[in-house]
């Protein structure tokens, strides 16, 4: 009776460690997700196999910065053909400056289902 009681204590102490474990590793990660929001209005974060904010509405004469934070490359390729980055690596960025009002659709030549929209006004 008495290895069981010790036992059940072990496997208890080493479930709680193991949860707190997880816990603790985490925070730091949640850390570093809110210090990667936007610096500003006017950047696209690439993240998750995603551009946020997906549409962005800005007056013309707008430069628009796509910073990558994803673990893969991408790129930003509008589909009228008016600019295109190079592949971004994590943490590269690419702008362009809006001068003429207009709907710009862009995505990711390499991700194509990557989608998002500048809309200039």
């Amino acid at each position: 009776m008495r290895s069981l009681l010790v036992f059940s204590t072990v496997t208890f102490s080493a479930m709680l460690l193991l949860i707190f474990g997880l816990a603790a590793a985490s925070y730091p990660r949640l850390a570093v997700t809110l210090a990667d929001e936007p610096a500003n209005k006017n950047e696209v974060k690439i993240d998750n196999f995603n551009f946020a904010p997906a549409t962005l509405t800005v007056p013309a004469g707008t430069r628009i910065t796509w910073v990558n934070r994803d673990d893969v490359p991408h790129n930003v390729i509008s589909t009228d053909k008016k600019f295109a980055s190079p592949v971004l690596d994590t943490d590269e960025q690419f702008s362009y400056e809006f001068k003429d009002p207009g709907t710009y659709l862009y995505y990711c030549s390499i991700h194509p289902k990557m989608t998002g929209k500048v809309v200039v006004q």
